[in-house]
Parts: C-alpha cells; structure tokens; sequence
C-alpha cells in the first residue's frame, strides 16, 4: 500500500519542489567549480587540512550510501518500473543530488592527492602558511577513504541481500555515521585556518554558495522525506552550520590582509622628504650621443664640472685625458683652445683669386 501511494505521489510530482531540486542539483556542481579550480590554479592544496578532506569524503560516502538506502529512495527507485522518464527521474532528484556532491567532493580528495606538495605550488613560497603534508599522511588520507567506500559497499549489499528487514537500521546507522563525520569534518578545518591565519586553497565562493545552500538542501531533502528521512537531511543542516564557522573565519582573515596590503601600499608610495630623498648626491644625466666612456656613464669631452660627473679620481683622470686626446685631434682652429682661422690657408698673402 505504501509502495502504491508513493508510486501515485510521483506520477503527479510538485512542479515547485521540482524546480527547487533541479536549481540544488545545478548549485552543488557549481560550487565546487571554485574550490576545484582554486587547488588547479595555485598549484597546491595548501590551506585544506588532510582530516578534513578524510571527513568529508567518508561523510559524503557514507551520505550517499544512506540516501540509496533510506526506506522513501527505495520506494521511488522500485515504481520507476511504472512511471515515464521524466516522473522517474523526477522522484530521484534527491538521490542525484548527494550523488553529484559526493563525486565533487571526491574529485576534491584526488586534487589534494595531486597538489599536496607545498614546493611545486604557482604561488611565492612566502604565502604559503605552514608545513606541506608528508607523503605518508596523503597516502593514508586516499587509503582510508577508498577503503571505508569498499566497507560500506560490502555491508550495504550484505543488509540489501541477506537481512533486508535490517536495511533501514543500516541506512539511519549511514545516516548518523554521515552526520557525525560533517560535524567533526570542520573542526580540523577550523583549526588550521585560525593557525594560519588565511585560508590558503580554501575557496571562499565556494562556501559562500554552499552555506545558504546547504540550509536550502537540507529543506528540500525534508520535504522530500520528512521526518522518516532525519538522518539524510540533518547532515546537511549541521555541515552547513560548521561551513558558516569557516566561512566568517576566512573572510575576516582576507578583509584582514587586504587591509593590511593596502596600508602598507599606502606607505610605501607616500612622498618622502626632501632631505631623505636626496640624502645621497646622484651623478647627473647627461644625454648624448655614443662618445668614449659612455658605458661607464661618464660624460662626452669639453663637459663643464666634470667633478661632478666623476664618482672616482680614476674618473676624473679619465675625463681629462679624453679632453686632451679631442684637442689634439681637433682640425678646426676656431675650436682650437686660443687658435683662430684654418691653420692650411695664409692669411698674410696679398694675392687675391
């Protein structure tokens, strides 16, 4: 009878609660397009605590497994065999919905795999906080999540096969499993923002979309399942409340440095004084042409103050014999030092042309 009610409830589906599903559904995979191209762009995952990728994708597993589970999912899976398409699918937005952010957030988990090493990031090495995690803590982070999703794989279709009269027991234990794993997921996160006082590849837009879509979630899903259905939507109810927790974190500690930068920008281009800006005599410009010491920036022959020019003795000597060698190799008597006339024409000869 209940199979039958559910199957009638899901060939005339509420439009409303299909669009809020369908716009929850659409929302999830975009918010964690931030976060993945955030770890991508920098080169590392620097800022995201290892524990909390460890609990976030056992709780998204372990959420998704009670999902499938849950006595009103198994009904809607079981009358797909009755309804059309489009009503069937419908009925299992729920179920795509935890499906889709379980596969963000283990596309998370394989970034972090990836990118864990601090000293292959794109970033200066002076913003990056704190110590990259050892090889041996990534490796027993993936380990750990594979080997809970084959647990809970196994145990699922042993209660699904062998004692199905057990199986809602198994998918309210999935359920507070998931909980609990989201409630404690943030608290390493917690820690390691505050410790290093920025949040790294933590996407901030990411949470932003995420925390009042969490809530969102969380009130779709009870609609979806009611009160039968708590241990599914009241894990996502209390991620959202620790993701708010990170979320304010992180945007006082970016408020907090951009702040910082612009007053320190502010400093630095302020106008010194004069007597600090010329503290120390420059050599002067002297623009021209290529000339004899021009690499050494020292001026070209017949410059007026050449002790000014001259940073050394040995610049100074320089200075005046290139002077010396431009006299004897002038050929025009006027600019002769005390010459006048051309020295080749004979000014006492009367004869005239």
């Amino acid at each position: 009878m209940a199979v039958a009610s559910t199957c009638d409830a899901l060939k005339t589906p509420s439009y409303m609660e299909l669009i809020v599903s369908i716009v929850i559904l659409i929302g999830l995979l975009i918010s964690y397009l931030p976060q993945h191209y955030r770890i991508i762009s920098r080169g590392t995952s620097e800022g995201i605590s290892p524990y909390f990728i460890l609990l976030g994708t056992t709780s998204a597993t372990a959420g998704f497994a009670n999902i499938l589970t849950v006595a009103p999912s198994r009904r809607a899976i079981g009358c797909c065999k009755e309804l059309e398409t489009f009503e069937c699918a419908a009925g299992l937005l729920g179920v795509a919905q935890l499906g889709t952010q379980w596969l963000c957030f283990t596309a998370i988990l394989v970034l972090f795999l990836i990118f864990f090493r601090y000293r292959e990031a794109n970033v200066p090495q002076e913003e990056l906080g704190g110590e990259s995690p050892r090889w041996q803590t990534a490796v027993a982070v993936g380990g750990l999540c594979i080997l809970h999703g084959l647990v809970v794989i196994a145990l699922t279709g042993v209660f699904a096969i062998a004692m199905p009269d057990q199986l809602n027991l198994w998918a309210n234990f999935l359920g507070v499993m998931a909980a609990v794993l989201a409630a404690i997921q943030y608290i390493p996160q917690i820690w390691m923002t505050y410790h290093l006082k920025h949040v790294g590849s933590l996407s901030i837009p990411m949470m932003c979309i995420q925390t009042p879509g969490g809530l969102l979630f969380a009130a779709s899903l009870f609609m979806r399942l009611g009160m039968e259905g708590w241990s599914t939507w009241a894990i996502y109810l209390l991620t959202a409340a620790m993701q708010g927790s990170v979320l304010a974190m992180g945007i006082y500690y970016e408020v907090a440095r951009r702040s910082e930068e612009y007053a320190h920008s502010y400093t630095s281009s302020a106008p010194q004084s004069p007597i600090e800006h010329h503290a120390t005599p420059q050599r002067p410009y002297a623009p021209r042409t290529y000339s004899e010491g021009w690499e050494r920036g020292l001026p070209g022959p017949f410059t007026g103050h050449p002790e000014r020019y001259a940073e050394t003795e040995e610049d100074l000597d320089d200075i005046e014999e290139r002077e010396e060698r431009a006299i004897a190799r002038e050929n025009q008597p006027l600019l002769r030092p005390g010459g006048i006339g051309n020295p080749h024409k004979n000014y006492h000869s009367t004869s005239r042309h």
